[in-house]
């Protein structure tokens, strides 16, 4: 089954302009989600509104409140939201180009493939992608989409484009709480070892590595049962303590070998290992019986009597 446009309208950069498609970047087809039934009927349950007072409402009474205060609340009418909501221009006008690195990750909302409309716009479509790719810049716009207006960025990946929906000023929190942290003087042997262990688990970004472990199971789970397995219960591991007692150990544990060596040695070359041996020479204890006896020498043990058999 083909996949539906998420949004159909023209890309516009001043007088040139190219018809788009915008397809999301996400999927949550492999997500598994649940309805609410009843175990003898298997039917579906059906949420019915219901006021304290009132009992059960019907839905078509039913109008939006904004809460703005404990239990006060101002109504909002459909004709209210109709005369405020913004119409689609069908059209995202370029603004203006920005460099695509000095761009927040933290305004980044959801993501979108850009896709020619058809043969007519390939060529601005490729015109503009790699114009793009030659300066090194990022577009940005605005796109109404559910009568809201959102300001996106465009950006050339490999032989397309893709849109980022932006989230809007007021939804990112301010960094000043991380401002609050204290300052700390920190051991710069404590930042080599780190640095090291940086080094060691160095790799490359790997996204079809991210996987969520719960959602996989749940899958299995979905499958097993909807073959008429029973559910398989594995008792947890719990988790080894740890003997770690101070954060210059940890770093140390954590390089392994010949590196947690030679963290210990300040980096110099490891020096001769010789064996300690304990002296021959040990105190002595006297026995009641006034002979001396070596301590840790094992004494021979009692001889029980054998008991008849009956």
């Amino acid at each position: 089954m083909a996949k539906r446009p998420s949004w159909s309208g023209f890309l516009k950069l001043s007088l040139v302009t190219c018809p788009i498609r915008l397809f999301s970047a996400v999927s949550h087809a492999e997500s598994a989600s649940f309805h609410f039934i009843h175990p003898k009927t298997h039917n579906r349950i059906h949420m019915k509104p219901y006021d304290p007072d009132l009992g059960e409402v019907e839905r078509k009474d039913l109008v939006r409140g904004y809460e703005i205060a404990k239990g006060k609340y101002v109504t909002v009418s459909d004709e209210d939201l109709a005369a405020i909501r913004l119409k689609s221009t069908k059209t995202i006008e370029i603004e203006r180009f920005v460099d695509f690195d000095d761009i927040d990750p933290l305004y980044f909302d959801s993501a979108y493939y850009v896709l020619p409309d058809g043969k007519m716009g390939l060529e601005a479509y490729a015109v503009i992608r790699e114009a793009m790719k030659k300066e090194r810049q990022a577009a940005e716009g605005r796109l109404v989409l559910s009568y809201r207006e959102h300001v996106v960025i465009i950006e050339p990946r490999g032989e397309g484009l893709v849109l980022h929906r932006m989230r809007d000023a007021r939804e990112v929190e301010s960094p000043a709480m991380l401002e609050k942290i204290g300052k700390v003087k920190v051991d710069p042997k404590m930042v080599a070892i780190a640095t090291t262990i940086i080094e060691q688990k160095k790799g490359r970004f790997e996204p079809a590595t991210f996987k969520d472990p719960y959602e996989e199971a749940l899958i299995k789970l979905l499958k097993r049962r909807a073959r008429g397995a029973k559910p398989v219960h594995e008792a947890a591991v719990p988790e080894a303590p740890t003997n770690v007692v101070n954060l210059m150990d940890a770093l140390r544990d954590s390089l392994g070998g010949r590196g947690r060596r030679a963290a210990r040695n300040g980096g110099h070359k490891e020096g001769k290992v010789v064996q300690f041996r304990r002296s021959t020479a040990s105190k002595t204890k006297a026995r009641p019986d006034g002979k001396p006896t070596r301590r840790g020498t094992a004494r021979p043990a009692r001889q029980r009597k054998a008991r008849p058999l009956s």
